[in-house]
């Protein structure tokens, strides 16, 4: 998902490039400024596989050569962080988050005639899109009557290229592996370009959803409340200082008992006092 880095690995390959101690450094701390991930000396190898690639397609010769152009050229630095981050994500993932959606959240809101009927979630880190268009496919089969409520999803990523395909919504059918045929022939579509192997999501789920470009170390624009969160597999790369940043300002956001979901391996155990723990990583604001 949204900042993930790339995983631990080696090269024994002859470097193309010259890659020295001050060229990793620099670059880690500007991946660090910029995205909130903590390069660690085992990722050094697959940065430098990562940015050759950026080296090639500029047809510079040093690594010199790329850190001079990231500092007058923000395009690059867009790339740099579309390159230094991967992107893992499935339909429904990690599924306990989404029948507590279903059956602990919203089926007593349902049940309660005073509730209000206005609903904002925020996919923090929404990659290539399964994550909210799964939420919005939670919302429309539990809301009996949607067009009754004020529903809206909004979905963030820092790298720009998985969020176009999010916003186009066309998966290869494998990616549809772990979706119930049910859900296949309500959410999916025959895409519009006739492309044979793949689906496009539905419009009753799409029109749910706001896909933004958002850097989570920069200030949150959105006004809030919010009444639950994602923000899941993207914290786990960042240092502990960085996590109580954006918690903190995550939680400004939020209003006692509204609901924040974490990737199944992370916690905010020493790391915000504001939300408590309710089940396996899900918290409510406090």
């Amino acid at each position: 998902m949204h900042a993930a880095p790339l995983p631990d690995g080696s090269s024994t390959r002859t470097r193309e490039f010259a890659f020295g101690e001050e060229d990793f450094q620099a670059l880690r701390t500007l991946v660090k400024s910029l995205t909130g991930i903590h390069l660690t000396e085992q990722k050094r190898e697959l940065v430098y596989g990562r940015l050759t690639r950026r080296l090639r397609a500029l047809r510079l010769h040093t690594f010199a050569e790329y850190r001079e152009l990231l500092t007058r050229d923000g395009h690059e630095v867009t790339e740099l962080c579309n390159a230094i981050t991967t992107n893992l994500t499935s339909f429904f993932r990690e599924p306990h988050h989404f029948q507590y959606l279903r059956e602990k959240w919203l089926g007593p809101l349902i049940a309660d005639p005073r509730a209000a009927r206005r609903l904002r979630i925020w996919s923090a880190a929404c990659s290539s899109g399964e994550e909210p268009y799964s939420i919005a496919m939670t919302l429309l089969e539990t809301l009996s009557h949607p067009e009754r409520w004020d529903v809206r999803v909004l979905a963030t990523d820092l790298d720009s290229e998985v969020l176009e395909r999010a916003r186009r919504g066309i998966y290869p059918v494998e990616r549809l592996n772990g979706v119930c045929a049910e859900r296949q022939a309500r959410f999916f579509r025959e895409p519009h370009d006739g492309r044979s192997g793949t689906r496009q999501i539905a419009p009753e789920p799409a029109a749910m959803i706001t896909f933004k470009q958002l850097n989570l170390m920069q200030s949150l624009p959105m006004k809030g409340p919010l009444d639950v969160v994602f923000c899941r597999n993207v914290v786990i790369y960042f240092d502990k200082e960085t996590q109580r940043d954006l918690f903190a300002r995550i939680s400004r956001l939020q209003r006692p008992g509204d609901l924040l979901f974490l990737g199944h391996s992370e916690s905010l155990f020493k790391v915000c006092e504001s939300y408590a723990l309710i089940g396996k990583s899900i918290y409510r604001r406090i």
